[in-house]
């Protein structure tokens, strides 16, 4: 009933237990809910970062203090609230986009050549993805552009990729890549961008990508379907409107990441690009969970960032974290 604040069943079950029994710990409520002391630690770690917990100040030497739960007059009324500004600002978002796209649709009507129609293929899963990217990767004449965004690469993903790339790249085929900065956090995804790099391959790394994606050739782009669950397959895209469109959302995503082995970029504020990452995704309401997917990094080491972000602007809730942030030129008003 809670989902659309961020609670799914078995974190609002644990909130609700908290409510009705305020003193008991971990053990006490798993054994109350019929689940494990894991799983009333995960559900506090996403009740505190939707900040409907706090935990005591200090406490007994080498213990860990359970949470007390926010009441749900403050805390449920705080997130509604936030939750009603997201779905206005979202809403004005939508609004002008679809103003914009169809200005852009008329105008692309317009001037489209008599045919050169955009295509749309599904591909319904993971297998069918693969296959159409390796026939088009094959085929490639010039160049690829990829986002590769989820954080440290498989060694399985990356031993199945050296081929085929070292092909590609031998054959004089422009690559340039662009994962996220917590790569670098990863010796072994590290030394294959290295080596990506010392095939001719071009290897960026940006704190958060705005989606998965390949080009080839800027011709044809592969997307997925859905951003937060791959198994729903993917589509590829022609049509040289389509085309320029994400091609330039890549040169302008590639402008702003930093090559493989340039120390990291501070702004004005002293923040690095992943802590400035971090910061106006706490200010726009994520979940700890849910900065660490967009980040690629651990959920442990997005909750650290957040309480280093929170101490330094002195903020004892992520709200107060995102007002601070803005008066001090951190974030943008409008933020």
């Amino acid at each position: 009933m809670l989902d659309v604040l961020g609670l799914d069943r078995l974190t609002e079950a644990v909130y609700r237990a908290m409510l009705s029994h305020p003193r008991d710990d971990a053990k006490t409520l798993a054994g109350l809910l019929g689940i494990s002391e894991e799983a009333v630690h995960e559900a506090w770690e996403r009740l505190s970062g939707l900040s409907l917990v706090q935990y005591p100040a200090d406490g007994p030497a080498g213990a860990s203090p359970a949470p007390r739960a926010v009441s749900p007059e403050v805390g449920l009324e705080y997130l509604l609230t936030r939750r009603q500004a997201e779905l206005a600002v979202e809403n004005q978002r939508i609004a002008g986009a679809r103003a914009a796209a169809q200005q852009l649709i008329s105008e692309y009507e317009d001037l489209r050549p008599v045919g050169a129609p955009v295509s749309v293929e599904h591909l319904a899963d993971v297998d069918e993805v693969r296959t159409r990217l390796a026939v088009l990767t094959e085929n490639v004449r010039t160049e690829v552009m990829v986002f590769a965004p989820g954080g440290a690469q498989t060694e399985a993903n990356m031993a199945a990729s050296r081929p085929l790339n070292e092909r590609l790249l031998g054959r004089g085929v422009t690559m340039r890549t662009i994962y996220l900065d917590s790569v670098r956090n990863n010796p072994a995804s590290e030394a294959h961008a290295k080596w990506l790099t010392e095939l001719g391959g071009q290897v960026r790394t940006i704190a958060v990508l705005p989606l998965r994606m390949t080009i080839v050739d800027r011709t044809t782009a592969v997307l997925p379907v859905n951003s937060e669950d791959s198994g729903e397959g993917a589509v590829a895209l022609t049509g040289q409107g389509t085309l320029t469109a994400l091609c330039t959302l890549f040169e302008t995503v590639w402008e702003n990441a930093r090559p493989l082995g340039q120390a990291p970029r501070r702004d004005e504020s002293e923040l690095d690009h992943q802590e400035a990452a971090s910061l106006r995704l706490l200010a726009e309401g994520h979940t700890d969970e849910g900065i660490a997917k967009r980040l690629g990094v651990s959920h442990r080491t997005a909750r650290r960032i957040a309480t280093v972000l929170m101490e330094r602007l002195g903020a004892r809730s992520r709200f107060e974290a995102g007002v601070r942030a803005v008066q001090r030129g951190w974030l943008p008003p409008d933020a």
